[in-house]
């Protein structure tokens, strides 16, 4: 039985949507498009111009995926008024890179063909996506009363775990230090490859027990203090929504999000223990990863149905959090999602990122959805989100 959102989260999750951040959220789709189809079943499709955008400066990036101008690109995909307007994938030779790099069979060799970047045909990998996905889940939760809100406290989740060190410091975290990669916890992921040994994500997933790898890290600050990208605290929300619906995060994808959304086709990699792995671990079609943005566009309804709880979409697509990572400018960070900086208004367009080339992104005053996949681990540069926004925003005309 679904149980009532408690007073105390709405008002907190509009709160969040109306005054947090570091500048102005983005802006809601407009209101002319309240019409837009719905694509539980599939989405409708329009030519360019008739949504408004120039099929030549789509065409023209479509030409250079094609020729390899940005690398192992697999797919794009651009939406407009809930109409899909464009569509290309592009093929590549992914056995054939695997020779010369490490042999080793598995879900975590990047370079295995057999896994990475396609599994089960087409379901392509989503990488860091599966976070904004999570981030989704928790929500969920969240709106059915099984987890108490953003400010409850990480630690009791974990009471069957040891904690190394600095047991103040991880009481002091909340679930919304890990929501927007402010832990604390001291981990790299970012200075090195993911196929380096060294990588902090990395040991996680050579881990028998990604949990208690992540509880065994030092604390390097108070949490809250700093942004510092860390996949394996968002490992622990595998366990916080299992431990809270008695569910396993694919399970509860299924019911909770895929299903009224029409996605009946993913694969989500588990960890050595069974449980979902919520860094990086799902696999879904270009199509489908659309349907998840389209959702947020939507500001968590489908169709008739709310999907997230009021406030959740708007709270987690503010600019919370500054990065630090540049350029232009320097992008934000919600409730895992990044914000891209995209005019001097100072508006942002949010987007979910995933390893090697995975992007959803929306810019929601223009009604607008692009969606890549790819790649990119081998001897070419990934597809910068930044670019990836620009040359869609080049295509709209009104």
């Amino acid at each position: 039985m679904r149980r009532a959102l408690p007073i105390t989260l709405t008002m907190c999750v509009t709160l969040l949507a109306a005054a947090c951040g570091t500048g102005p959220a983005p802006a809601p789709a407009t209101s002319s498009n309240e019409a837009s189809p719905w694509p539980t079943k599939g989405w409708t499709t329009a030519t360019p111009e008739a949504e408004g955008l120039d099929a030549g400066v789509l065409s023209a990036l479509d030409a250079e995926f094609a020729a390899g101008g940005h690398g192992y690109v697999d797919s794009m995909l651009v939406i407009r008024h809930g109409r899909l307007v464009f569509e290309r994938s592009y093929a590549h030779d992914y056995k054939a890179l695997f020779a010369g790099q490490d042999q080793t069979r598995g879900p975590y060799n990047y370079y295995d063909p057999d896994w990475h970047p396609y599994r089960a045909g087409d379901l392509h990998t989503m990488q860091s996506v599966s976070k904004s996905v999570t981030s989704a889940l928790v929500g969920i939760a969240i709106g059915r009363g099984e987890i108490p809100g953003v400010q409850a406290k990480v630690a009791p989740y974990f009471s069957d775990f040891r904690f190394k060190s600095d047991r103040p410091r991880w009481e002091a975290m909340t679930l919304e230090h890990v929501l927007t990669m402010t832990t604390g916890i001291e981990w790299d992921e970012s200075s090195m490859a993911y196929t380096d040994p060294a990588n902090s994500a990395a040991g996680m997933e050579k881990s028998e027990d990604w949990i208690q790898f992540v509880l065994d890290q030092p604390m390097a600050a108070d949490p809250g203090k700093a942004f510092v990208y860390n996949s394996g605290a968002t490992e622990l929300l595998s366990y916080v929504i299992k431990k809270t619906t008695g569910r396993e995060a694919h399970d509860y994808a299924r019911e909770h999000l895929f299903t009224p959304l029409g996605i009946d086709r993913f694969y989500w990699k588990q960890t050595p223990k069974g449980l979902a792995d919520t860094e990086g671990g799902l696999y879904l079609t270009p199509r489908d990863l659309a349907k998840f943005a389209y959702l947020y566009l939507r500001g968590g309804m489908w169709e008739a149905k709310r999907i997230l709880p009021e406030g959740w979409a708007a709270a987690s697509i503010r600019p919370l959090v500054d990065t630090g990572i540049n350029p232009p400018k320097n992008r934000k960070y919600g409730y895992k999602w990044w914000l891209l900086p995209h005019t001097a208004e100072g508006r942002y367009a949010y987007a979910a990122i995933g390893y090697g080339g995975q992007l959803a992104i929306v810019v929601p005053e223009l009604d607008l959805i692009a969606v890549f996949t790819g790649w990119n681990i081998y001897d070419k540069p990934t597809l910068s989100p930044q670019l990836a926004l620009e040359r869609v925003l080049g295509s709209v005309k009104k």
